[in-house]
């Protein structure tokens, strides 16, 4: 059997750059096994299968790492409201077009900005605000793991923290750029002490960016789901604005950050991420960012 795929460079507005994802508009006809097989085939961070919707949202999305299905991802959310709108799949009912995609964690409401009847933007709202995880390991040990020096880990104010909204990331701020682009993971040393982890995934990231415009320079690593590294993450983002917004002085207004991730793997991505603060509680986590279509075909799937 013959299925259509789409595939696009998410959080760029250039070929080549942000993350690439494979989206299936029809997903019907795959069993859970093809999926993941289809996953694995692409070996792209995710990839996304679309179905008709179960509880009057616009579509049912499923996504899948060449490690498992996750309940929820940013790049795949945007990128795939990207590609449905592209292929006319999604209807642009002017420049600001809304859609709820049924997902694992829940409705995720999303919002795509349109120029000349084209999609441009695209912003998904989280389904579940920020939430604070267990005690993480020492400095020490999380410079261990990160082929790194405890100095070159903050403390304090911006200690390292376990966040969730909706996928659980451990945020671990380094003091500059430099030490963002020396982390590597220690495999060995992960799977002993985060493996198991309720956060097994770790993003690191300094407020020290190379591009004018960008606050924050990030890098994600997630053996566990097969992504050593990731050139950008929505799902992290979201969390790291719960992250940011606890710690920031403002008690009310929409804060904003503009992360710049996947640099050093030559895949440039940036992303953006507003935080809703009423009276020092949020309120409301958005990310969003660019699209590129890249290809389209079909793939043979065995009966």
């Amino acid at each position: 059997m013959k299925h259509r795929f789409l595939t696009a460079d998410v959080f760029t507005d250039k070929p080549f750059g942000g993350n690439q994802l494979a989206v299936f508009p029809d997903g019907r006809g795959l069993d859970d096994e093809r999926m993941f097989a289809l996953a694995r085939e692409f070996n792209f961070s995710e990839t996304t299968f679309v179905f008709p919707p179960e509880q009057g949202g616009t579509r049912r999305l499923r996504i899948w790492t060449p490690g498992g299905e996750v309940p929820f991802a940013g790049h795949p959310t945007v990128g795939t409201a990207h590609v449905l709108a592209s292929i006319g799949e999604i209807g642009l009912t002017g420049n600001e077009t809304k859609i709820v995609f049924e997902e694992g964690v829940g409705p995720v409401p999303v919002t795509i900005r349109s120029r000349d009847g084209q999609p441009v933007f695209a912003q998904l709202s989280v389904a579940k605000l920020p939430e604070i995880g267990p005690p993480v390991p020492t400095r020490e040990t999380l410079a261990e793991i990160l082929s790194l020096e405890s100095k070159d880990l903050l403390g304090g104010h911006f200690a390292p923290q376990a966040v969730s909204c909706g996928l659980p990331f451990l945020f671990v701020p380094l003091k500059d750029r430099d030490a963002v682009k020396r982390s590597r993971i220690r495999v060995d040393q992960w799977e002993r002490t985060l493996g198991r982890a309720w956060a097994s995934m770790i993003m690191v990231f300094s407020r020290d960016p190379e591009r004018e415009g960008s606050d924050i320079r990030a890098r994600m690593y997630a053996p566990g789901i097969s992504v050593p590294e990731d050139p950008a993450t929505g799902s992290a983002c979201a969390a790291l604005g719960g992250y940011l917004a606890t710690r920031d002085a403002r008690q009310s207004g929409t804060l904003r950050w503009v992360v710049e991730q996947g640099f050093e793997m030559g895949r440039p991505s940036i992303i953006e991420i507003e935080v809703d603060k009423k009276d020092g509680h949020i309120e409301g986590v958005r990310v969003g960012g660019a699209s590129v279509l890249m290809s389209e075909g079909t793939i043979l799937v065995g009966e």
